[in-house]
Protein backbone atom coordinates (compact mmCIF):
# COMPACT_ATOMS: atom_id res chain seq x y z
CA UNK A 1 0.00 0.00 0.00
CA UNK A 2 1.69 3.26 -1.26
CA UNK A 3 1.50 6.45 1.36
CA UNK A 4 -1.12 7.73 -0.47
CA UNK A 5 -3.73 4.91 -0.07
CA UNK A 6 -3.16 4.94 3.38
CA UNK A 7 -4.32 8.67 3.45
CA UNK A 8 -7.17 8.00 1.42
CA UNK A 9 -8.17 4.98 3.31
CA UNK A 10 -7.81 7.31 6.64
CA UNK A 11 -9.78 10.33 5.33
CA UNK A 12 -12.76 7.86 4.80
CA UNK A 13 -12.08 6.84 8.00
CA UNK A 14 -12.35 10.12 9.36
CA UNK A 15 -15.58 11.24 7.22
CA UNK A 16 -17.52 8.39 8.39
CA UNK A 17 -16.15 8.55 12.38
CA UNK A 18 -16.86 12.04 12.06
CA UNK A 19 -20.63 12.43 10.31
CA UNK A 20 -22.55 14.53 12.45
CA UNK A 21 -20.16 15.49 14.74
CA UNK A 22 -19.92 18.87 15.21
CA UNK A 23 -17.60 19.86 18.34
CA UNK A 24 -14.03 20.46 17.15
CA UNK A 25 -12.11 19.16 20.29
CA UNK A 26 -13.71 15.94 19.60
CA UNK A 27 -13.16 16.29 15.79
CA UNK A 28 -9.39 16.75 16.63
CA UNK A 29 -8.67 14.06 18.88
CA UNK A 30 -10.46 11.87 15.77
CA UNK A 31 -8.33 12.95 13.52
CA UNK A 32 -5.12 12.69 15.50
CA UNK A 33 -5.84 9.15 16.69
CA UNK A 34 -6.98 8.03 13.41
CA UNK A 35 -3.73 9.61 11.66
CA UNK A 36 -1.25 8.31 14.46
CA UNK A 37 -2.47 4.35 13.94
CA UNK A 38 -1.92 4.97 10.32
CA UNK A 39 1.63 6.38 10.44
CA UNK A 40 2.83 4.34 13.91
CA UNK A 41 6.18 5.76 12.50
CA UNK A 42 5.63 8.94 13.48
CA UNK A 43 6.12 10.49 17.05
CA UNK A 44 3.89 13.08 17.68
CA UNK A 45 0.28 13.59 15.77
CA UNK A 46 -1.75 16.62 17.08
CA UNK A 47 -3.29 20.19 17.15
CA UNK A 48 -2.07 23.38 18.45
CA UNK A 49 -5.16 25.55 18.91
CA UNK A 50 -5.20 29.07 18.90
CA UNK A 51 -5.84 30.19 21.90
CA UNK A 52 -8.72 32.53 22.57
CA UNK A 53 -7.65 34.57 25.08
CA UNK A 54 -3.85 34.69 23.41
CA UNK A 55 -4.87 35.45 19.94
CA UNK A 56 -1.49 35.13 19.18
CA UNK A 57 -0.13 32.85 20.57
CA UNK A 58 -0.83 28.83 20.26
CA UNK A 59 -1.95 25.86 23.20
CA UNK A 60 -1.46 22.08 22.91
CA UNK A 61 -4.83 20.69 22.05
CA UNK A 62 -5.86 16.74 21.28
CA UNK A 63 -2.81 14.90 19.97
CA UNK A 64 -1.13 11.48 20.39
CA UNK A 65 2.51 11.31 21.51
CA UNK A 66 4.77 12.35 24.19
CA UNK A 67 4.40 15.51 25.82
CA UNK A 68 4.25 18.62 23.69
CA UNK A 69 4.83 22.11 24.38
CA UNK A 70 2.30 23.82 26.16
CA UNK A 71 2.53 26.85 24.49
CA UNK A 72 4.29 28.45 20.98
CA UNK A 73 3.57 31.93 19.77
CA UNK A 74 2.95 32.96 16.77
CA UNK A 75 6.71 32.86 14.53
CA UNK A 76 8.02 30.81 16.63
CA UNK A 77 9.16 27.06 15.60
CA UNK A 78 7.39 25.29 13.04
CA UNK A 79 3.90 25.63 14.74
CA UNK A 80 4.39 29.33 15.16
CA UNK A 81 5.26 29.97 11.20
CA UNK A 82 2.20 27.77 9.98
CA UNK A 83 -0.09 29.86 12.35
CA UNK A 84 1.80 33.00 10.89
CA UNK A 85 1.78 32.96 7.82
CA UNK A 86 -1.13 30.83 7.10
CA UNK A 87 1.11 28.21 5.07
CA UNK A 88 1.69 24.69 5.64
CA UNK A 89 4.81 24.48 6.37
CA UNK A 90 7.17 21.02 5.48
CA UNK A 91 10.53 20.49 7.36
CA UNK A 92 12.91 18.11 6.22
CA UNK A 93 15.00 18.84 9.19
CA UNK A 94 14.24 20.60 11.62
CA UNK A 95 17.27 21.23 13.01
CA UNK A 96 18.45 23.27 9.76
CA UNK A 97 14.47 25.28 10.72
CA UNK A 98 15.58 28.40 12.35
CA UNK A 99 13.97 29.04 15.88
CA UNK A 100 13.10 25.65 15.64
CA UNK A 101 11.36 24.51 19.20
CA UNK A 102 12.71 21.15 20.76
CA UNK A 103 9.62 19.72 22.05
CA UNK A 104 10.63 16.22 21.78
CA UNK A 105 14.46 15.81 20.91
CA UNK A 106 13.35 12.89 19.13
CA UNK A 107 11.85 14.89 16.54
CA UNK A 108 13.68 14.98 13.17
CA UNK A 109 11.24 16.29 10.50
CA UNK A 110 7.86 17.98 10.87
CA UNK A 111 4.54 19.37 9.02
CA UNK A 112 2.36 21.64 10.34
CA UNK A 113 -1.40 22.32 8.65
CA UNK A 114 -2.79 25.56 9.28
CA UNK A 115 -6.69 25.05 10.34
CA UNK A 116 -9.36 27.40 9.47
CA UNK A 117 -12.85 27.62 10.09
CA UNK A 118 -15.29 27.91 6.98
CA UNK A 119 -15.46 31.72 7.15
CA UNK A 120 -11.17 31.38 6.81
CA UNK A 121 -10.66 31.85 10.41
CA UNK A 122 -7.66 30.38 11.88
CA UNK A 123 -8.89 27.86 14.82
CA UNK A 124 -5.61 25.65 14.74
CA UNK A 125 -2.34 23.95 12.96
CA UNK A 126 -2.24 19.96 12.65
CA UNK A 127 1.63 19.08 13.61
CA UNK A 128 2.93 15.94 12.86
CA UNK A 129 6.62 14.82 13.89
CA UNK A 130 9.31 11.96 12.33
CA UNK A 131 12.13 10.94 14.17
CA UNK A 132 13.59 10.79 10.20
CA UNK A 133 15.05 13.24 8.22
CA UNK A 134 12.53 14.12 5.09
CA UNK A 135 9.82 12.00 6.20
CA UNK A 136 7.21 14.60 4.84
CA UNK A 137 6.65 15.51 1.02
CA UNK A 138 4.14 16.73 -1.45
CA UNK A 139 1.83 13.45 -1.28
CA UNK A 140 1.67 14.50 2.67
CA UNK A 141 1.12 17.93 2.53
CA UNK A 142 -1.65 17.21 0.06
CA UNK A 143 -3.70 14.93 1.73
CA UNK A 144 -2.93 16.37 5.25
CA UNK A 145 -4.77 19.69 3.32
CA UNK A 146 -7.21 17.81 2.20
CA UNK A 147 -8.41 16.06 5.14
CA UNK A 148 -7.95 19.27 7.18
CA UNK A 149 -10.29 21.36 5.06
CA UNK A 150 -12.71 18.15 4.83
CA UNK A 151 -13.00 18.27 8.42
CA UNK A 152 -13.02 21.33 9.57
CA UNK A 153 -14.96 23.90 6.97
CA UNK A 154 -17.08 20.95 4.95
Amino acid sequence: MTKADTYEQTAKEIAAVLEGEGNGIARMATVSCLLAQAFPGNIWTGFYMVDPEKPDELIVGPYQGTLGCLRIPFGRGVCGAAAETGQTQVVRDVHAFEGHIACDSRSVSEIVVPVRTEKGELIAVLDIDSPDEGTFDEVDKEWLERIVERTFTA
